[in-house]
């Protein structure tokens, strides 16, 4: 042992107090300093345990109420579920009934649609006969309207013409005498002198062209011819003669004399042919308008007043003074408005055949088609036995088309004269 091992087991008693003293001091500090670290982290954990009990109720409350909402929800949804499926097994009903009125009504039509071809096919041959007639009195009324309102007799033969062709076609035996009275209009409208009106139109446009060419007449002719005798000689021994001659010249300059007995052409004033060669024209002009409208004597009265003009101021021995004159004469001899037959002997037997057996017959397919279909519409309209009715806009069906097939009559033109 060395010696400072020695002197440190060396203790006294009051140094062994001392030592226990300082001891014991340390270990009751370290016992209180612990108890309030437990008693510290005993209020944490008391701390920490209410907030999560807190926190806890409040999302217990949350999720109550959003699972009691959820619920209301589902529930709602259950009973729109159930109203939809009402509704849908009511509209599920409804359809079939609706499919039941249509199925029968289909039925209806289809037997309908059967008797109306049994009937159309029991009348086929009739209604060919009809419509045929009914096509010839047709082209009759036709012939008569080109022939009173257009004085076309060309035109109306042709019509004429087709309803003969239309009635041959039948080969009916009855129809013998309306064939005869055709034949003898056709025959009426041949013996009709035919008038070229596009011709004349076109000879009077072509007058009204050549006006320009008229040479006016020399209505100092008389006077030129005087001038001729005044001339002076030049021989001596005509003096006398030429001093006759000078002093009628001079005369002559300060007064004229003309002899007027009536038969020469009135005086013209210098540049006042234009307005005579218009005023010719318009007369060819109103003589034109009035071809079409079958107005003779207008046609004639303004061709007689472009003639009178231009032979009282025109040269009339002039070459196109001649010709324009004698066309005008040509046209003058012309006529315009030809007599037409006042009526077609074949217009009036067609319409009373048409009255006997078309439209009679006509009007009685149209009355049983009318009839068949009214009834068939009104038994399917009735519901079937024990059926709720359902709406007319479901229900309701339109009614099959009524084929008449009447050819709309045509009113017969009447003759209207003279339209001029």
């Amino acid at each position: 042992m060395t010696e400072h091992d020695k002197t440190t087991e060396t203790v006294t008693p009051e140094t062994g107090a001392s030592q226990q003293r300082s001891s014991t001091k340390p270990s009751s500090e370290q016992k209180r300093s612990g108890l309030v670290g437990g008693v510290i982290a005993i209020a944490i954990i008391i701390a920490i345990g209410g907030g999560l009990y807190y926190f806890t109720q409040q999302s217990n409350a949350k999720l109550v109420n959003e699972n009691n909402e959820l619920k209301q929800q589902l529930s709602d949804l259950i009973e729109q579920q159930n109203s939809d499926r009402q509704r849908l097994d009511a509209l599920i009903a409804a359809n079939a009934d609706i499919k039941n009125h249509a199925s029968e009504y289909e039925d209806r039509l289809n037997r309908r649609m059967q008797e109306l071809q049994a009937h159309v096919t029991a009348m086929s041959s009739t209604d060919v006969k009809s419509w045929l007639i009914a096509q010839a009195d047709f082209m009759v009324k036709m012939a008569g309207r080109k022939l009173w309102n257009d004085h076309d007799p060309v035109t109306a033969a042709v019509l004429l013409k087709s309803a003969d062709s239309s009635l041959a076609e039948m080969n009916d035996p009855s129809l013998h005498d309306i064939r005869k009275s055709i034949n003898n209009d056709m025959a009426k409208l041949a013996a009709i002198n035919q008038i070229d009106y596009d011709g004349i139109i076109l000879r009077l446009n072509q007058l009204s062209n050549e006006v320009d060419n008229l040479r006016l007449a020399d209505l100092n002719s008389g006077d030129a011819k005087n001038e001729d005798d005044s001339n002076v000689s030049d021989d001596i021994s005509d003096w006398k003669q030429n001093l006759a001659r000078s002093w009628k010249r001079f005369a002559n300059d300060f007064v004229t004399v003309r002899a007027r007995d009536g038969s020469e052409a009135p005086l013209l004033a210098p540049n006042q042919d234009i307005y005579l060669r218009e005023n010719i024209r318009s007369q060819l002009l109103i003589a034109a308008q009035a071809v079409p409208r079958y107005q003779e004597e207008t046609y004639k009265q303004s061709l007689e007043q472009a003639s009178t003009w231009v032979r009282a101021y025109f040269d009339t021995n002039a070459p196109e003074t001649k010709a324009f004159l004698s066309t005008i004469d040509e046209l003058i001899n012309q006529p315009i408005n030809v007599e037409m037959p006042d009526a077609l002997e074949s217009q009036e037997k067609l319409e009373k055949m048409m009255q006997t057996r078309v439209r009679s017959l006509l009007s009685q397919s149209s009355d049983n088609t009318k009839d068949g279909a009214v009834n068939a519409a009104a038994e399917a309209k009735k519901p079937a036995d024990g059926a709720e009715p359902v709406a007319d806009a479901q229900t309701e069906q339109p009614q099959a088309a009524q084929p008449t097939g009447e050819t709309p009559p045509v009113e017969s033109a009447k003759p209207a004269g003279n339209r001029g």
